[in-house]
């Protein structure tokens, strides 16, 4: 179970000069505002962040990332896509780091919403193919995630530690008081998993693409920004159903019904 007071995070990946850390879990959480979940990678001295969150989690993102690696080692900050609780605090973590933002080019001319007006540290994630190298030899790779459930949506994958930070995709939302970091039990978990991606996301095409790209990776976990972290065999059955799914506008007739 996920203690909604533990701030101090978890690491779940170590392998002595690369870390891979859940930053905890907000102990402001209020009921009916969208749970996040944040990630920081550690390799040698520098880190990164993926979707760190909006405007009201930033102070314990920074304090929990402080945690472990000083702020001015944040040398770049991931986002998988354009929503506010992804995003909405961009600007302030360009002020207290030095890092380079990573976002889809269809974004970038919606930055001056959320207040960067000075765009030189932005970067669009298609003008790296190859992903980004790392201190140690590690490689960060970005995996087209395209209509799930943004048009500009991105996963990444970390080469060392095999997790995917799969954005939106395979989000849970579980009931108050039922929360897990963990999803071992995919079975289990899908009636808190299958109503939202059967809403959202943007139908089977996009998703069956997706799935055969993640399973080529072949990743121990996938990690979405809200539920649980997919390990074991929960990952290959997440990954089977996904696949298959009929969603957003393969439902199109049902969703209009009156």
């Amino acid at each position: 179970m996920i203690d909604r007071n533990d701030v101090n995070g978890r690491i779940l990946f170590d392998d002595g000069n690369h870390k891979f850390i859940w930053l905890g879990a907000d102990a402001d959480y209020r009921k009916g505002v969208v749970q996040t979940m944040q990630y920081l990678i550690i390799d040698g001295s520098k880190g990164w962040l993926l979707d760190p969150g909006g405007v009201h989690l930033f102070s314990r993102v920074v304090a929990t990332v402080s945690r472990f690696i000083s702020i001015d080692r944040i040398e770049g900050i991931f986002f998988s896509h354009q929503d506010p609780d992804v995003s909405s605090g961009i600007a302030l973590w360009l002020g207290v780091t030095p890092a380079k933002i990573y976002i889809a080019s269809l974004w970038h001319r919606f930055l001056p919403h959320f207040g960067i007006v000075e765009a030189s540290r932005v970067a669009a994630i298609e003008d790296f193919p190859r992903g980004i190298g790392l201190p140690s030899g590690a490689k960060l790779s970005f995996v087209p995630s395209h209509f799930l459930h943004s048009p500009g949506a991105w996963s990444l994958y970390d080469e060392r530690s095999r997790i995917l930070f799969s954005g939106d995709i395979g989000a849970a939302i579980f009931p108050d008081g039922a929360e897990t970091l963990f999803i071992d039990d995919f079975a289990a978990a899908r009636p808190n998993i299958e109503p939202f991606h059967k809403r959202v996301m943007a139908g089977n095409a996009p998703a069956r693409r997706w799935s055969e790209l993640v399973s080529a990776l072949a990743p121990d976990m996938i990690a979405p920004q809200h539920g649980g972290v997919y390990r074991g065999k929960a990952v290959a059955d997440f990954l089977a159903w996904f696949s298959a799914l009929r969603c957003g506008a393969d439902l199109l007739d049902e969703t209009y019904k009156v």
